[in-house]
């Protein structure tokens, strides 16, 4: 009994206690709570000791600059009797004006067929005027000529060449080669063509690769230009083209007539035989006669200066028509000869291209051509062009000087577009160039370009520039 009190006070205890899992010691029977857990010691944070510092470093030597004299080069004794330098237009850009241009140095490799026996001396010009843009903005440029001969595989192998060891490719020069590049699978850089695909521009024509751009001087984009320029000097009428068989005239007259039609306006042409190079006079004077029947607001002359000034020469003489019914005298007996009707057509407005102007060391008579309208380079009739004259002019003479000198400003102006194109690989930008006023977008899908000439007309022997 005694044990069995002793177990019923010790349940009693447990039920009374805060204790919640009871359980009794032998031998003695008490009843005790379930000891607390507790944490464990916190562990003390050893702090690592601080390195020694490092000694300082040795100071760096000053830099050091060399200056390395070319033979013929301008010293800085020599410069400070200069006049300052003049600068050609900026370049307006049409893009964020915060974007930071490249400062990477911009490799050029110019690729020109200076081995074609055909364009050698075409190419050459080219590299001249080239290089004369780079001789003045060569900071951070290096520029390689890449000779080619005429050989489409010659030129391609060249292309591939260069895009492994230059950063942009200008060139190449003809018409043929460009085609082969444009379609060849390898354009991927910028590379600024020197003349367009044949019927580049053309419904159904291919478009060109987006990281290609053609700058060429284009005869047939002159004569487009030109219908736009005589339809808005002449409001009303028709125009009549005239032209010969030669392959490059029925292609500008072509254009005219094409860009003419697309303002509303009648257009007719004729093509003229030119034996040896000279108009046929019996195709003149019946020229004369339709021109009497139906006189257009505007002659549009597809032709270059010499035949453009027979032409001139022809409208310009008086014409004279026998009278159809003679008066007969009584008096003498002689038949009298009633006035002579006479009809001019030199107030008749002619509109032209740069073939118009054989440059100023043709010794070619151009008085003969007063009052006739044409487009040509910046470089050829406006002198005092801010960018012409900043740059040297080019020392071919002779016949087709006039032909180098603008192959000559295309190599100067193809420099400034690579140069731009280098420091801002995309965006679109505007340049006041030797070759009229550009405006180019790139790298923004297909590359776009237009070349805006320069209208002038003939006074006291030489194109003057109009609203320059």
């Amino acid at each position: 009994m005694k044990s069995v009190r002793l177990t019923l006070l010790c349940m009693a205890a447990a039920v009374l206690s805060a204790c919640s899992t009871p359980f009794c010691d032998a031998p003695g029977g008490l009843c005790s709570p379930q000891p607390a857990k507790t944490s464990p010691p916190p562990v003390p944070v050893v702090q690592p000791k601080p390195l020694p510092k490092p000694p300082p470093e040795p100071a760096l030597p000053p830099a050091e600059t060399f200056a390395v004299t070319l033979s013929g080069a301008t010293t800085d004794e020599d410069r400070s009797q200069l006049p300052p330098r003049a600068e050609p237009p900026p370049v307006t850009r049409a893009v964020d004006e915060a974007a930071q241009p490249s400062t990477s140095p911009i490799r050029i490799g110019l690729l020109l067929p200076l081995r074609s026996t055909t364009l050698g001396s075409a190419a050459d010009a080219v590299r001249a005027g080239f290089m004369a843009g780079w001789e003045r903005d060569r900071d951070n440029i290096t520029v390689t000529v890449l000779e080619t001969g005429d050989v489409p595989q010659d030129i391609l192998a060249a292309y591939a060449r260069a895009l492994q060891s230059e950063d942009i490719v200008v060139g190449p020069l003809s018409r043929p080669a460009v085609a082969t590049i444009a379609a060849s699978a390898l354009v991927s850089k910028p590379t600024i063509a020197l003349n367009y695909p044949e019927g580049y521009g053309q419904p159904g024509a291919a478009p060109l690769p987006p990281q290609l751009l053609a700058i060429g001087l284009s005869i047939e984009e002159e004569a487009r230009q030109a219908a736009n320029w005589a339809a808005s000097e002449q409001p009303e009428g028709g125009a009549l083209v005239l032209t010969t068989s030669s392959a490059w005239q029925r292609r500008v007259a072509a254009a005219f007539a094409g860009q003419w039609q697309r303002t509303g306006r009648a257009v007719r042409t004729i093509e003229l035989s030119a034996p040896d190079g000279y108009l046929s006079d019996p195709e003149l004077v019946q020229l004369r006669a339709q021109l009497r029947q139906q006189l257009p607001a505007l002659l549009f002359s597809a032709m270059g200066a010499d035949q453009t000034r027979q032409l001139r020469i022809a409208l310009g003489s008086v014409l004279t028509s026998e009278p159809t019914n003679p008066i007969f005298s009584t008096a003498d007996a002689l038949p009298q000869q009633a006035p002579a009707p006479t009809e001019q057509f030199s107030n008749l407005p002619i509109y032209g291209t740069s073939a118009l102007n054989p440059g100023r060391d043709s010794g070619f008579p151009t008085q003969d051509l007063s009052g006739v309208r044409l487009l040509d380079l910046p470089w050829q009739v406006q002198r005092d062009h801010p960018a012409v004259m900043v740059y040297p002019r080019s020392t071919v003479n002779g016949p087709g000087s006039a032909d180098m000198a603008r192959l000559y400003a295309l190599g100067i102006d193809a420099f400034r577009v690579a140069r731009e194109i280098g420091r801002h690989p995309v965006g679109r930008f505007q340049l006041d160039g030797v070759t009229g006023k550009l405006s180019v977008d790139f790298g923004q899908g297909p590359a776009r370009f237009e070349r805006v000439e320069q209208s002038a007309v003939y006074q006291n022997g030489a194109p003057q520039p109009l609203n320059p």
